[in-house]
Parts: C-alpha cells; structure tokens; sequence
C-alpha cells in the first residue's frame, strides 16, 4: 500500500471555455515532463474538432495528450464509461510516471475521475419513453420538464445535452425526488493525490474571448465541418453548441449571421453554467489567468510547495 507521500499525483486544471486552459496546461506539462488527459466531453469525438476548440496537431504533439479523437460520434458515451476507462488508465500510467495533468471544462466527467460518480436507479422503459418525447416535443419541451422537477440541476446542467437531461429525467421519474438531490457526495477511494485550479477571469473578457474564439472558428471553417456531419445530426453528441446553431441554418431555419450570434450566446451561456458548476466545488484554488505567464508561476509554486499530506482533497 502507497503511503500519501508515495501516491502520484494528478493535478485538475479546470475553467470554462475560452479562459486559456490549453495553452497553460501544455506549457505545465512540458515543464513536468508529464501528460495530459482531457475531460472535455466533446473533444473526444474525432469529427468534431473545429467546433469544440481541440488542440492544434501542434499542440497535441508537444505534450502527449489522452481522451482527445478517442471516440465516433456514433458511439454511446457516458460520464459513467469515462470513469472506467479513465481510472484504469491512470492506474497503468502512474505506474510509470508520477505525474498527470487533467484538463477540461465538463464537470460531471472532473468529478467523475476525483470523486467518482454515484450509482443512481436505472429504468429502461423510463429512458425509452422520454427519448421518445425528445423526438415528439424537441428538447426544450425536456428542459422544461427539469426546471419544474429539479431547479437546481436545471441551473448548473449542459441543457444542450439531452442524453444527461433525459437521464436526470429518468432519476427524477423513478424516485419521485429531484436528481440533484440524490447525489450523496461520497467520494471513491483513489490511488492517487489530487490538487485542482479553476482559472478564471473577468467576466466581460471572457465573454470577448469566446467571441473571437467563433469568429475564429468560422473562419477556420466551422461551417463546412458541421455541414459534412449534416446526415449525423439527429446524434447526441452533435446536440452541442456550435453545432445545432449551424444545424438550424443548413435546414433553412435562420441566416448564417443568426447562426453566428447565437453560438456566440449560447457558448456565454455555457461559460455561466460551468462557472456555478465549478463554484460548488470549494477544494479548487483559483487562478486568474490573464496572464499565462504569471498563472504558470502561480500553480507551479504552489505545486512545490506542496505538503504529501495537504495534496489530498476530500471535497
């Protein structure tokens, strides 16, 4: 058995989108001669890769990188199969090396790794029928359904995501309780430390920052990229901003213009509901980034300065 001196440790670098997590977190990983493994929930996916602001094949081979064009968006891919595969694979890696950097901004799939997700009530006849209201009603007609039943994931929740709304849904259904509710904050034993930063920044730079981070992307040509996935829309993992916006416009239902100021909304939008998400979580240690070079000497600091036994987390 590892004493706490001994375990390995994995350090979360988190933040919402557009706050500068890749360049930070590449430049920490070289300088620990160390990897990172993604917890973006739509980088995994090989056919998207403008949309969801990858690392550039530069990027990715400066560091090695884990959990980036690992999935088809044809396949089934859940915070629960993150988990697993994930847990198995830092074990294998940590015997090898003694640090990793985990990097992302889906917080369901960070504390899938540092806490473990818990084992909430499944209901297949549940799942089918309102998968079945999805495509009679649309979406929208789900979230509302959530607002009523469970405000509070309704405020922190990807609503974009219908595979997660309708299995908060389905929870909400068969216990006749909100979801939300019934995550009982127990945490999994891990084999490793963990010491997590939130980076951060002014709200109205950011909101800059994202939308120059779609004007960017269209002119990358997001717009062809999502156009060539225009047979594969009806996929849950195409349901995501950037995508459905552009969707909307290819089956005539707004202009390109509407289409771009409405990634540029609902990605602001999402910016917020990471921010509540990660506001929860008090074990994170915050990180103003607008300066990559000064975030860099902050958390490396910070990192050797660390006591064995003051890495460990219990959030």
């Amino acid at each position: 058995m590892n004493t706490e001196e001994e375990k390995p440790l994995l350090i979360v670098l988190a933040g919402p989108t557009a706050v500068g997590k890749t360049k930070l977190s590449i430049e920490l990983a070289k300088n620990k001669n160390s990897s990172i493994f993604s917890c973006d929930s739509r980088q995994f996916y090989r056919e998207m890769s403008i949309g969801t602001a990858k690392p550039s094949l530069n990027e990715l081979n400066e560091v090695p990188h884990y959990f980036i064009n690992n999935k088809s968006i044809e396949e089934e891919y859940s915070a629960g199969d993150y988990e697993k595969e994930i847990i198995n694979h830092l074990e294998d890696y940590f015997t090898k090396q003694k640090i990793a950097f985990l990097v992302g901004g889906s917080g369901m799939y960070i504390d899938a790794v540092c806490r473990g997700l818990d084992n909430l009530p499944k209901d297949l006849a549940v799942r089918n029928h309102l998968n079945l209201e999805l495509k009679e009603n649309g979406i929208e007609y789900l979230q509302e359904k959530l607002k009523i039943l469970d405000p509070k994931q309704y405020d922190i929740m990807d609503l974009s995501n219908s595979q997660r709304l309708i299995r908060a849904l389905e929870v909400c259904r068969i216990t006749s309780k909100p979801y939300s509710s019934l995550l009982t904050a127990t945490k999994k034993i891990r084999s490793f430390n963990m010491v997590k930063f939130l980076l951060h920044i002014d709200k109205n730079q950011l909101e800059l920052n994202i939308e120059k981070r779609v004007d960017q992307m269209v002119e990358n040509g997001l717009f062809q990229e999502v156009e060539n996935l225009r047979d594969k829309q009806k996929l849950n993992a195409l349901n995501t901003v950037g995508y459905k916006e552009i969707f909307n416009f290819l089956n005539g239902d707004s202009t390109k213009e509407e289409a771009i100021n409405l990634i540029k909304r609902n990605t602001k939008k999402y910016a917020k509901r990471q921010i509540t998400w990660f506001k929860k979580d008090l074990s994170y240690q915050w990180i103003e980034n607008l300066n990559s070079s000064k975030s860099f000497n902050e958390i490396n600091s910070i990192i050797s300065k660390l006591k064995p036994n003051l890495i460990f987390h219990k959030s």
